[in-house]
């Protein structure tokens, strides 16, 4: 009797113990977006609730339960047709944290003990007409180093891009800013002015650099974003947003490495089982997944991630980190299990090759980055489960998307001895680009890894003045993926207009022109 007593006993403290460790709650329809659920509204079915690893599906009334430790955040993963509440800065209200004890000390603070886990962690959506066919804006490292530099993002960047019809939201794919983690709340209230919903990336300059684990690096991050990895669906779309960087390096202990921790890619297999095949599924993440270098990204990491989405159809990664712009297509060779390469845009950014270069004339720098692409941002436009790109060149027209460099006057004489270049900012290696001399019949340039002469002339800017330049000098040139050359043929002396014209991956027509002068 004794011993029956103490297992009722035992149980009773078991059951307790569970409970305190199992969240549960509710994913609703808030008819009157009070951010409270009324006894009349209703709970949403099917809708996927994770800890950031497990992921589970809501029953019939809307009610979840997932397993906690003392350092989750449980976060809904939006369904296409609804949208979240925002807070006053148009971030998401998507998740809760669950740090009873907090984050430690650190530098850059954490998040505040948040104590014992509330009986109901209620998640309310309001219905929308959600379009499956839309556009996004994608911004690249806005990576500002103090209050000066996040005053050029503004000005040149959001002041212009707020401006832009069409849009639903907008992702920064990480280095919001630049190791200085108390410019967090200066990039929110920044990137609010856009006035649409915006999803964060965590880059490598958004970590907390004094922590001896990856699972703690983004401390300071959550207080202000939430989670590092999370989901959400548009119309017939799901991203899905990653922490690709690991640090400290898990091999050398020094600085980071791209890649993941197998948690993460845990919740990423465990979100896709409740994933239709025929969804477009779009990843972003900071690190382009390199595939050439073991330093710069782990491959064992990169095969996992591709061997779980090798059996979705519709793929794309966009990521960011480079300070270049490029496409990169991954095949069998590279460990790629789907039936067509998968395509990452390493997207060009809005800071640009770190705010250098020589002042524009509103006392901008005007960035232009290594590889000779202007700084700028990209529209991502979906159709049910396709899509395309067009990159924005900040301060230009929409139809400025080749940059061409060559004399604008020469004599008849020395004709064939210059070149001109065509730096297509959104081309590919298999791109083709062909050119004409006023009326006369097109002509193929042809692709060359070299690099971009109007980059290389600002850089000598700098390197060959002998009176004071202002502005920061930029960084040495690197070869572009998206650079066409020609020698410039015979010309009968006057003025001619040089036309070039690319077909970009989408099937789209880009053109440009350049008038010559010959003497």
């Amino acid at each position: 009797m004794k011993n029956i007593c103490w297992a009722l006993a035992l149980c009773a403290l078991s059951g307790t113990a569970l409970a305190q460790n199992v969240a549960k709650g509710v994913v609703y329809i808030d008819a009157n977006a009070n951010g409270v659920r009324d006894k009349k509204e209703i709970g949403l079915a099917g809708v996927s609730v994770s800890n950031g690893v497990e992921v589970v599906q809501t029953d019939a009334q809307g009610n979840y339960q997932l397993p906690v430790k003392n350092d989750n955040i449980i976060f809904v993963v939006k369904p296409a047709g609804y949208k979240l509440p925002l807070d006053e800065e148009n971030h998401a209200r998507f998740y809760y944290i669950h740090k009873p004890n907090g984050s430690p000390t650190l530098e850059y603070p954490g998040v505040k003990p948040t104590g014992k886990l509330p009986k109901s962690i209620d998640f309310g959506l309001q219905a929308v007409d959600e379009p499956t066919k839309f556009s996004a804006f994608v911004f690249g490292d806005p990576q500002a180093y103090d209050e000066a530099e996040m005053a050029y993002f503004k000005r040149a960047v959001v002041d212009e891009a707020k401006e832009r019809k069409g849009p639903l939201f907008g992702i920064s794919l990480g280095d919001l800013v630049g190791n200085d983690l108390s410019l967090h709340p200066s990039y929110r209230k920044t990137i609010s002015q856009m006035g649409l919903p915006w999803y964060n990336v965590i880059g490598n300059h958004d970590l907390n650099f004094d922590v001896t684990s990856d699972s703690l690096s983004d401390e300071s991050f959550e207080r202000l974003f939430g989670p590092a990895n999370y989901a959400f669906n548009v119309g017939n779309t799901h991203f899905i947003v990653l922490d690709d960087v690991l640090y400290p390096h898990p091999t050398t202990g020094k600085g980071y490495q791209g890649g993941f921790r197998k948690e993460q890619l845990d919740f990423l297999e465990n979100n896709l089982k409740f994933v239709p095949k025929d969804k477009l599924i779009v990843l972003a993440f900071h690190i382009p997944l390199n595939p050439d270098n073991e330093n710069w990204y782990r491959n064992e990491d990169r095969q996992r991630l591709f061997d779980i989405l090798g059996s979705f159809p519709h793929t794309l990664s966009l990521s960011a980190h480079t300070h270049f712009q490029q496409q990169n297509f991954y095949t069998a060779a590279h460990g790629w299990r789907g039936e067509k390469p998968h395509h990452e845009y390493n997207v060009g950014t809005t800071s640009g090759d770190w705010y250098s270069g020589q002042l524009n004339a509103q006392g901008i720098p005007v960035s232009t980055m290594r590889d000779g692409t202007p700084k700028g941002y990209a529209v991502l436009h979906i159709d049910n489960n396709t899509y395309a790109f067009d990159y924005k060149v900040v301060g230009k027209d929409d139809a400025y998307t080749i940059g061409l460099f060559g004399p604008a006057t020469i004599a008849e004489k020395y004709v064939r001895r210059y070149p001109l270049y065509a730096n297509f900012y959104l081309g590919t290696k298999d791109d083709k680009v062909r050119y004409k001399v006023d009326a006369g019949n097109w002509k193929e340039m042809e692709r060359v890894d070299e690099h971009d002469p109007a980059y290389t002339q600002d850089v000598l800017t700098f390197d060959g003045a002998e009176d004071f330049v202002q502005g920061r000098r930029p960084s040495d040139v690197v070869p572009s993926t998206h650079l066409w050359k020609i020698k410039l043929p015979k010309m009968a002396v006057g003025k001619h207009v040089i036309t070039v014209e690319a077909t970009d991956l989408f099937g789209r027509l880009h053109t440009a022109t350049k008038e010559v002068e010959v003497k």
